[in-house]
């Protein structure tokens, strides 16, 4: 994919926010009532989706998504293969996990953040990769 100005400066957005978002002093979703929060909402209504029973489930699957666009944008912008990004995305999550725990004390550090991390660095990157696969014709 050709790197145009605009999706590097989309990158470096998500990665400022993503390093805001990391590294925020308190947990971002602190005194938000996350189980009656618009997304949840807006599932339960538009997909029949069940609400969830805990604040577990609802942390982990935004930490999965909060990291879709890291695999998506690795792919698209660079020459990595999905598992190159998913790898990083593995790294980088670590590393921020890592930081927290050393730099945030009243943050919380856990595997299962790694965890649901690296998996949406893994999910945006193979979408990535089909996506510009379908994109390409294919050379004779």
């Amino acid at each position: 994919m050709r790197r145009s100005p605009t999706h590097v400066v989309l990158a470096l957005a998500y990665l400022a926010a993503l390093a805001a978002i990391a590294f925020w002093p308190t947990p971002v979703d602190q005194g938000v009532d996350v189980l009656n929060s618009w997304p949840v909402r807006w599932l339960e209504s538009s997909f029949g989706m069940p609400r969830p029973t805990g604040y577990d489930v609802v942390q982990t699957a935004a930490n999965v998504v909060l990291f879709v666009p890291l695999g998506w944008l690795a792919v698209a912008l660079t020459r990595l293969s999905w598992w190159q990004v998913t790898a990083a995305g593995f790294v980088l999550s670590s590393g921020i996990e890592v930081g927290q725990a050393l730099l945030r004390p009243e943050r919380f550090a856990t595997v299962s953040d790694v965890v649901a991390n690296t998996s949406g660095a893994l999910l945006g990157a193979v979408a990535a990769t089909v996506a510009l696969r379908r994109r390409v014709p294919a050379r004779a």
